[in-house]
């Protein structure tokens, strides 16, 4: 007679109840303990690459219009770095390093655009260098130089210096804007991505024109642009390479940057 094995219900439902309550458990202390990893690999990530922030910060503090302050910067790339730490995906073969310093960047421009308003009465006085750069250069066929155009408006140099300086952080992130990711001068002036071929083949225009425009700027402005975009030297570090005072180097670059937005408006207004 075949011997009949009973198994009762009640005991099999508590083994497989308590192979379950073993399995959560299991679960629930890897899930904890790979949070746990995963808080401390960006923990490290943020530790590792904090110093970029203030650093990055310092590369566009010129540009600062009240009430922003370069802590402000600081902040606000320091909670790109932290977003960067925690959406950053391995899988996606991208150095953190390179994601980060994208993340960091674009949160310290976004607060600085956030801030970059300027008053109605200096908006007017931007508009008329920008009409008395266009009408000397119609009139005589070459870019007008500071002084021409400090004449015309009947104002000294040192005051069309300032009005240069007002509009440069508009003009920093315009002129930003129209370089991302399309050659060194992009590159210095920290772009991101590249992408359809037809955009590349304008940015790589774009990048002939700027680079003739460079070339043609008086040599102290030159060298300027040079060594802030290419060499990644400070303001003060400028300063003591060129021998003249830091002021002086800030003056001579927002200068520039009106002369490349000059280029950078005829370029548009030629593709319309």
């Amino acid at each position: 007679m075949a011997l009949r094995t009973e198994i009762n219900p009640s005991a099999k439902r508590r083994v497989s109840s308590g192979e379950q309550n073993r399995l959560k458990t299991v679960a629930l202390r890897a899930y904890c303990d790979h949070k746990n990893q995963q808080q401390s690999k960006e923990h490290n990530r943020i530790i590792e690459l904090l110093p970029m922030v203030p650093k990055l910060a310092r590369r566009v503090v010129m540009y600062l219009a009240p009430p922003l302050t370069f802590e402000d910067l600081v902040a606000a790339g320091t909670v790109g770095l932290v977003k960067a730490a925690k959406d950053y995906d391995p899988s996606h073969q991208a150095n953190f390093k390179t994601y980060a310093y994208i993340r960091i960047r674009g949160a310290i421009l976004d607060e600085l655009k956030k801030w970059s308003f300027i008053p109605a009465e200096m908006t007017k006085k931007i508009s008329s260098v920008q009409k008395a750069a266009k009408n000397i250069k119609q009139n005589t066929g070459s870019d007008p130089t500071d002084n021409q155009i400090a004449e015309k408006m009947n104002i000294t140099v040192e005051q069309l210096y300032e009005i240069y300086k007002s509009q440069r952080a508009r003009l920093f992130l315009s002129i930003d804007n129209s370089l991302q990711n399309s050659a060194p001068l992009a590159r210095s002036l920290y772009a991101e991505e590249a992408n359809a071929p037809q955009n590349n083949i304008e940015k790589s225009e774009l990048i002939d024109v700027l680079a003739k425009t460079i070339q043609q700027l008086p040599e102290k402005k030159r060298q300027i642009i040079i060594l802030y975009y290419q060499k990644n030297l400070t303001m003060k570090q400028i300063a003591q390479v060129l021998n003249i005072t830091e002021s002086r180097v800030s003056q001579l670059h927002a200068a520039a940057l009106f002369n490349l937005s000059c280029k950078l408006r005829e370029y548009d207004n030629a593709r319309k």
